[in-house]
């Protein structure tokens, strides 16, 4: 397929806002986006003549069911898929109501609720999010939609979203004009995300259970090579690889979802793609059908994608950069400085109060990636440390120095980048370097939140990022209105919370040992972060803005740390398993086997000591881990038994499983290195890694 095929086919699974105008009549299509733009209930009669257009639509492309999509708190995506077909006497009918298209109806009771819901309260509804377009996949018409119980707290990801966006439109056209910037109705958040993921052969995800069953390996020596020459960064695209790259973008590309950048990461078998900017809620419903397409299409190259954060022991694990702006609805960028940024007042207000939100709720953003497989990845050196800082680098640094100090401000001068060979032209430069080990940097014209892990849902992040914007633009919009001007509120904001401006080495350290003289915090694990959830403060401030309520909270609370818990036991339950049926019988049978040799070696006359040595330190390191196996099993009984208060149970399993878990693997990753290939029992990280 040529490009000028692929552009034809750019979007053509996707119901757009274009294929709706062409396929409904004008005044439908009017009707449809004033009740958009006023935040109004679509009008049923509207509602009944896009359904069956999108109907018509959706059966030319091949659909014979529909299904309402959406993102219950279990961190996927969830599907029930209903027929057209309609029974008509001997006859059948393909029928598809506004109603339909507006509502559905799966069970709530099988959930996550944490507590808003008992089992045999089983009615829920989905309502039709109109501002995502329905799309076509494999023989399904999938409309995303919101997820509500039947009492009508938020069972979903997409709801508090939604809600956190107004907050931020109302937020800012309330300050907006007090800062000169007239004629803004609407603002909007626009995301980019980026996502960071590892490609292995399916031969050897067949021959692992830890990978199966957990997503990452469990148990696993480090091979001879890894990531150390940094060869694969960036590097030559493997043939394969390449192949399911390219089918990708193809299949992306017929969604309407604009990958844009593809490429090798650090890690050996580790790769990322990149998808242009747009309207949050969209970025959000794209990246959770991208990770779909992706599993779904490696399977067909004979791969596996790997989405957790941590796979791999030794090397980098995966992200999922989220890069976040705020936008009018008159095409202002409030993030960008523009050319003047020492007298771009919005530009400078909107700086203050990002400042000011992720200072005071830094522990809600930390709170908003933590999971069991980001708490590998957090503080390594391959991510942002789990300390919440900002950098904004040396040029907006002396900005803020200026406003703080009573200055006057200066322009920016960004300058030229000169090369030094004659024939290559010189550039202009970006106003700031790159930090990558800040958790929320300031790249140009927008945020960059660096410490999303590769598997979450991005909704969870921009609702808290939304949220804590929209608080702190009501605020100074308050406080202007009280006779404040705008810079003096600007400089009280930066004077107040400037401590979140790190610029330095966020992995030294110094750095944490300046971050406690700072005040700041580092939730280094899911069950420290998860404490933000019961602090009055944050409570009643996401309460205040509309995003969630105090029942709401306290469930996300539940459901989270539920989460956490079991994603310690099934990862524990996995490790004993492969423990005790696969690595200890493949470790006896090699000990027997070296015995054996020792003694014909002695018999022979030849000098057996290293043999002997080998036999005797392979010996210990069996009962070793035959020690810490019994161990692992008492932690996970113990854990199982505990029925106190959630936070108690998630301590036993972190302090206690997660503990002995990681002491068993210390051992039988040592044992790997000891025993012959020809009896190690897995794929190795040596298959794994370079096994494409």
């Amino acid at each position: 397929m040529d490009m000028n095929e692929l552009l034809e086919d750019y979007g053509c699974l996707t119901f757009s806002d274009d294929v709706m105008k062409e396929r409904i009549p004008k005044s439908t299509y009017k009707a449809f986006h004033e009740a958009l733009d006023n935040g109004e209930p679509l009008p049923k009669e509207t509602a009944t003549v896009i359904a069956n257009a999108m109907k018509i639509w959706a059966v030319e492309n091949g659909a014979t069911h529909f299904t309402h999509w959406f993102t219950p708190m279990t961190g996927l995506t969830a599907e029930k898929h209903d027929a057209f077909l309609e029974p008509d006497g001997n006859k059948a009918l393909l029928e598809f109501s506004g109603k339909t298209l507006r509502k559905g109806e799966p069970d709530a009771s099988s959930f996550p609720s944490g507590g808003l819901r008992a089992t045999f309260e089983a009615r829920g509804y989905t309502a039709w999010d109109c501002t995502s377009p329905a799309f076509v996949k494999d023989g399904s018409l999938y409309i995303p939609t919101l997820f509500c119980s039947y009492t009508g707290e938020a069972l979903d990801k997409k709801t508090p979203l939604l809600k956190a966006v107004d907050a931020l439109s109302k937020a800012s056209c309330e300050l907006l004009p007090l800062l000169g910037l007239e004629g803004v109705t609407q603002v909007s958040a626009s995301v980019g995300s980026e996502q960071e993921y590892f490609l292995v052969a399916d031969e050897y995800y067949q021959k692992r259970m830890d990978l199966k069953l957990t997503g990452r390996t469990l148990f696993g020596a480090m091979a001879p090579k890894g990531q150390e020459l940094e060869d694969h960064y960036f590097g030559s695209i493997k043939r394969k690889v390449s192949a399911f790259m390219k089918e990708l973008d193809k299949e992306l590309w017929k969604y309407g979802i604009p990958s844009k950048t593809k490429h090798n990461e650090v890690a050996p078998a580790q790769h990322e793609v990149a998808c242009v900017y747009r309207n949050v809620n969209i970025t959000t419903d794209n990246n959770h059908l991208l990770m779909q397409l992706m599993q779904d299409i490696a399977k067909k190259h004979g791969l596996r994608c790997l989405l957790h954060e941590k796979p791999f022991e030794g090397v980098n694990g995966s992200g999922k950069h989220d890069n976040w702006s705020v936008i009018t609805n008159t095409g202002v960028n409030l993030f960008n400085p523009g050319d003047n940024p020492a007298n771009n007042l919005p530009f400078i207000a909107a700086l203050a109060c990002t400042i000011k939100a992720v200072d005071e709720y830094a522990d809600l953003l930390r709170m908003s990636i933590a999971s069991a497989g980001n708490d590998h990845r957090l503080g390594a050196n391959e991510a942002p440390p789990a300390i919440i800082s900002m950098f904004l680098g040396e040029e907006l640094d002396k900005l803020i120095d200026a406003i703080v100090d009573g200055k006057e401000l200066e322009d920016i001068n960004t300058g030229r980048f000169q090369t030094g060979v004659s024939v290559v032209p010189d550039f202009s430069k970006d106003n700031t370097d790159r930090n990558r080990t800040s958790p929320f940097a300031f790249t140009g014209n927008k945020f960059e939140f660096r410490a999303v892990g590769s598997s979450q849902s991005i909704a969870g992040p921009n609702t808290i990022l939304n949220t804590i914007l929209a608080e702190e633009m009501g605020i100074m919009a308050k406080e202007i209105k009280g006779g404040k001007t705008p810079m003096e509120v600007i400089k009280e904001f930066l004077s107040e919370h400037r401590r979140i401006i790190f610029n330095g080495d966020g992995y030294s350290a110094e750095w944490e040992a300046e971050a406690v003289r700072r005040g700041l915090a580092n939730h280094k694990n899911t069950v420290d972060a998860m404490k933000c959830l019961k602090e009055e403060k944050n409570i009643e401030m996401l309460d205040r803005q509309g995003v969630y309520s105090r029942i709401e909270l306290a469930s996300r609370y539940e459901i989270l740390l539920d989460n956490y818990n079991k994603a310690i036991q099934v990862e524990a339950l996995t490790a004993s398993k492969m423990a005790r049926n696969e690595i200890y019988p493949a470790a006896l049978a090699y000990l027997k086997e070296l015995a054996s040799t020792a003694l014909k070696v002695k018999q022979t006359g030849v000098d057996n000591g290293f043999l002997v040595d080998d036999v005797k330190v392979l010996s210990e390191l069996i009962s070793d881990m035959k020690i810490k196996m019994e161990n692992l099993d008492t932690e996970i009984i113990r854990a199982q038994a505990c029925d106190a208060d959630i936070m108690d149970q998630s301590i036993i399993w972190r302090d206690g499983v997660f503990a002995a878990m990681n002491a068993l693997r210390e051992t039988v990753d040592i044992i790997e290195t000891k025993v012959d290939e020809k009896y190690w029992p897995m794929p190795t990280y040596m298959d794994l890694l370079f096994g494409i």
